[in-house]
C-alpha cells in the first residue's frame, strides 16, 4: 500500500535527527535489522558533474566525449515508467534556501506506478529526460541505482523493479550521514569506478571547498591544504568552487560510464 501522506510529513519531522539515527548503526543488531530492512541489495553511485569532466576537444570532438550525465540518459531512455515526485523531500525537510524544492527524485520502472499521487506525477520520457537537465543546470547532483529505502518510505514493491535517480544538493542531502553510518551500509553508496579526484600543490588552503560542499566530509584542510579522504564520492563540486583550480579529476578507466550501467543495471528490471 502505498504511503500516506501523514507518514511523509512524520519522515520530514525526524529528518533533521537523520545523523544520531545512522549512528545507531554501529551498534550490531541494530546495524543488521536497518541493513536488511532498508539497503539489502542496494547498489547506488554518485555521478560526477558534466561540468568537470575535461574534454580536449582538439583529441577529440566534444560530441563523442562520453559525460557522467549519459548513464541518466540511458536509463531513462530504457525505462517503460517514469515518475517524477512534486518536491525533494529532503530540501523541503531541510528547508532548503539554495536549491528548488521543485526538483525531486526521478523514479523508473513498474513500481514508479504504485507511488502515491499525492507526492508525484508520471511523465513522459521527455519530460523525465527534461526534468534530469534541468536538475543539472541547477548544479545538483545524480545519484542513481537501487536503494530499498526508497521502497519502504513510500511503501511500495517489488524493489528490483524501482530505479532511483536522485537529484542531490550537498546541503541537504539525506547521505551526508554516510561517514555517520557503518561502513557495511556506506560502502553500498559508491562514487563512478574508475574516477579519481585529487588535490593539486597549486592549491592555497583558502579552505572554500570544506564549506559545506562535500556531500561526505571528505575534504578538509590538513598543514593549510586541501586533503580528500577515501570517503570521496567523486561528485566533483569541490572541482567547481574552487577558485584556483586546484583540485582536478582524472578518468583511470575509459569504458567508466558503461561500468556504472553494468554495476547497477542488473539491480533493477525496466523492461
Amino acid at each position: 500500500m502505498a504511503t500516506p501522506l501523514w507518514f511523509v510529513n512524520l519522515i520530514k519531522i525526524f529528518f533533521p535527527q537523520k545523523t544520531n539515527i545512522a549512528k545507531l548503526t554501529r551498534i550490531p543488531i541494530i546495524r543488521e535489522l536497518v541493513d536488511y530492512i532498508l539497503f539489502h541489495n542496494d547498489g547506488v553511485v554518485y555521478l560526477t558533474r558534466d561540468t568537470v569532466i575535461p574534454i580536449h576537444e582538439a583529441i577529440e570532438p566534444a560530441e563523442n566525449i562520453l559525460l557522467p550525465s549519459q548513464v541518466v540518459t540511458h536509463f531513462i531512455e530504457k525505462a517503460n515508467y517514469h515518475w517524477i515526485m512534486n518536491e525533494c523531500l529532503c530540501r523541503d525537510a531541510n528547508d532548503c534556501k539554495s536549491y528548488a524544492h521543485d526538483l525531486g527524485c526521478i523514479f523508473l520502472g513498474e513500481t514508479a506506478a504504485k507511488i502515491n499521487p499525492a507526492i508525484g506525477r508520471h511523465v513522459t520520457k521527455a519530460e523525465a529526460l527534461q526534468h534530469a537537465q534541468k536538475c543539472r543546470d541547477a548544479g545538483l547532483v545524480h545519484m542513481i541505482g537501487r536503494n530499498k529505502l526508497d521502497t519502504f518510505w513510500m511503501g511500495v514493491n517489488p524493489g528490483n523493479k524501482l530505479m532511483t535517480i536522485c537529484n542531490c544538493c550537498s546541503c541537504c542531502c539525506l547521505y551526508s550521514i554516510l561517514p555517520d553510518l557503518h561502513q557495511t551500509i556506506s560502502k553500498k553508496i559508491t562514487r563512478m569506478p574508475g574516477v579519481f579526484i585529487h588535490v593539486t600543490d597549486t592549491c592555497i588552503g583558502c579552505g572554500l571547498c570544506t564549506q559545506q560542499v562535500c556531500f561526505v566530509n571528505a575534504i578538509q584542510l590538513v598543514d593549510d591544504k586541501a586533503e580528500i579522504s577515501d570517503d570521496c564520492r567523486g561528485c566533483g563540486k569541490c572541482i567547481e568552487i574552487c577558485p584556483n583550480g586546484a583540485i582536478e579529476i582524472t578518468i583511470l578507466e575509459d569504458a567508466y560510464i558503461e561500468n556504472v550501467i553494468q554495476k547497477i543495471g542488473p539491480l533493477v528490471d525496466l523492461s
